[in-house]
């Protein structure tokens, strides 16, 4: 681990008092330990945003209507056409209507998006989210 760096920032009082309620709603000790968790997501994103190239994790989160007409076998094309991509795939009945799948995916940054966007883009998929993370071996390189 690095040293320990201490630094000073000025910041408005009713900035720094929705912070104070928002680190508590999330249960952290300290406003140190929450900054941190800041820093490391912006970081995350600029390395995501800055090279799709980049090796990421990632969930793809699905909520789709399972009555949609070749919705079941568009969406297992789309998954057989990216396979290396998906480490595992959990799949959910909500309702009588919809269906939950949550797809965990470990692959180059371009690609996980083209698998995400090619799902996402279907017709009978109601609602869906993409997040990507970087692996810790990828977040502690210098770009």
């Amino acid at each position: 681990m690095s040293d320990i760096i201490r630094f000073g920032v000025s910041i408005e009082q009713d900035l720094l008092e929705n912070y104070d309620r928002l680190i508590a709603e999330r249960g952290y000790a300290t406003r140190s330990e929450a900054l941190r968790d800041l820093i490391r997501e912006a970081l995350i994103q600029q390395k995501i945003e800055m090279n799709s190239k980049t090796p990421a994790l990632g969930s793809l989160t699905l909520v789709y209507d399972h009555h949609a007409s070749n919705l079941l076998q568009e969406m297992a094309q789309i998954q057989h056409n990216f396979h290396e991509l998906i480490l595992s795939v959990m799949h959910l009945h909500v309702n009588h209507n919809d269906c939950l799948e949550v797809i965990a995916l470990r692959g180059i940054v371009a690609e996980i998006v083209a698998l995400a966007n090619g799902l996402l883009s279907l017709k009978g998929i109601k609602n869906g989210k993409l997040f990507l993370t970087l692996p810790s071996s990828v977040i502690n390189k210098p770009h």
